[in-house]
């Protein structure tokens, strides 16, 4: 009944198609905690299912952060055979799962998987989407301490949240994005821009439509005919027969009928300024240069290289932050595992390899290594340096974390005094071997 009377508010809504809140998303915030969520999130994934835009920018987030998939490590072996399994386990297929929970975590900033454990310990992962989720129960002073989730308005029935002091054969973990201070929940990245990608839809549409009124036309035929069936029939038959796109039309004169066109007089001014204002608040707003939307900004390179800078900054904030998610679900996968078999796993550090941001650092930093490398070197030969400090200049230099705790034992290059030799006789190029010899 909730579901349908959702459905039917969404029904009467006035927005359709590509508006999207042309008017504001402002009356659905009523308060920190209280907002219209799932509205909100029904039209970020409305506007995703018939937007371009909208589709390109969560492809984009996607793009960046998973791009072709990334690797789950650990430093214990027992650890990685199980993580190995996990990853690889035909009902969680992580390798095609990880890019759509990336895509939802955009649409709504809100994931909630809920972990199913088999009878061997095996945690299998399926997301609920967020919209199915009514409200979320936290300890009383304290709303970062989750306890559980609700399914509906009655709050009779709802999902335990993770306990890993008891074993849960079914538990649910919720990660957010966007979250403001003091709120449970979390906000996507998309549902901000909604107001202005329905503005550009809508503007984008108007164009469309005057282009095609201004070539719209129409016959107006005038003639001196007997009766009003006379001119019906004319009427009719020309209806069935019209003339076609390069064919030549001979009238008589005689029979007093003059053709001519009425056509619509709409002045379709250069609106492209305006779209461009639109589409950049849409750019600003998912921290994409324009050229990323279809729009290039420049002739040149410098400036499109110049905006990847903060662009790849935000990128990869958010692929570490969407990584520690994965990473925590792993963690709670291992003490499950643990709970429910045999297998004891020592704590052992958990780790994801992903794509790079962008290619382009990767030879900035090769580049910064190779001319800082030689002169960390001699410091450290002539103990100018320690040997955890040498470690963590030459780490920084190619932007690596690095681990104090593990380092390696480094052998010095022995420092060679240089020996003092002959200077070479400097021979005169004037002497030629033929010349006489001159007389003392």
């Amino acid at each position: 009944m909730l579901n349908d009377a959702l459905e039917a508010s969404l029904a009467l809504s006035p927005e359709r198609d590509n508006n999207f809140f042309t008017g504001g998303l402002s009356g659905l915030y009523e308060g920190r905690n209280a907002w219209d969520r799932k509205k909100v999130f029904a039209e970020s994934m409305r506007a995703w299912r018939v937007n371009p835009i909208a589709r390109r920018i969560v492809k984009l987030m996607t793009s960046f952060i998973v791009g072709k998939g990334i690797v789950i490590k650990s430093d214990n072996t027992a650890v990685q055979a199980f993580l190995t399994e996990w990853w690889d386990h035909p009902l969680n297929k992580f390798k095609r799962n990880v890019k759509r929970w990336k895509d939802e975590d955009t649409r709504t900033g809100n994931l909630f998987p809920l972990f199913s454990v088999q009878a061997d310990g095996m945690a299998i992962i399926r997301m609920v989407p967020a919209e199915n989720i009514e409200d979320i129960e936290t300890m009383e002073k304290d709303v970062e301490q989750e306890t559980g989730y609700f399914k509906d308005e009655t709050k009779n029935e709802k999902w335990e949240a993770y306990d890993k002091n008891a074993e849960q054969k079914t538990f649910m973990l919720h990660y957010a994005s966007n979250q403001p201070v003091g709120s449970a929940w979390g906000e996507a990245d998309l549902s901000p821009l909604l107001v202005w990608i329905g503005r550009y839809s809508s503007w984008l549409e108007n164009r469309v439509r005057l282009n095609q009124f201004r070539t719209a036309f129409m016959y107006v035929i005038e003639g001196n005919y007997a009766t009003e069936t006379d001119r019906s029939i004319r009427e009719k038959n020309l209806n069935a027969n019209p003339p076609k796109p390069g064919t030549t039309l001979v009238t008589n004169r005689n029979n007093g009928e003059k053709w001519g066109i009425l056509a619509a007089n709409l002045d379709s001014f250069d609106a492209s300024v305006d779209g461009l204002t639109i589409k950049k608040m849409i750019s600003a707003g998912v921290g994409f240069p324009l050229h990323y939307l279809a729009e290039p900004e420049s002739s040149t390179s410098t400036t499109a290289e110049a905006a990847g800078t903060p662009t790849f900054r935000t990128l990869e904030e958010a692929q570490n932050d969407f990584f520690e998610m994965i990473i925590d679900m792993a963690k709670v996968a291992v003490e499950v595992k643990g709970k429910f078999s045999d297998s004891k796993f020592p704590d052992a550090r958990i780790w994801l390899e992903g794509p790079d941001i962008t290619e382009r650092d990767n030879a900035t930093l090769a580049l910064a290594l190779g001319r800082s490398y030689p002169h960390l070197a001699d410091m450290f030969d002539r103990d100018a340096i320690e040997p955890k400090e040498f470690m963590r200049l030459a780490y920084k230099f190619f932007a690596e974390v690095w681990d104090e705790s593990k380092t390696p034992k480094i052998k010095k290059k022995p420092l060679v005094k240089p020996e003092a030799s002959p200077s070479p006789a400097i021979e005169d190029p004037k002497t030629d071997p033929d010349d006489p010899k001159e007389e003392e």
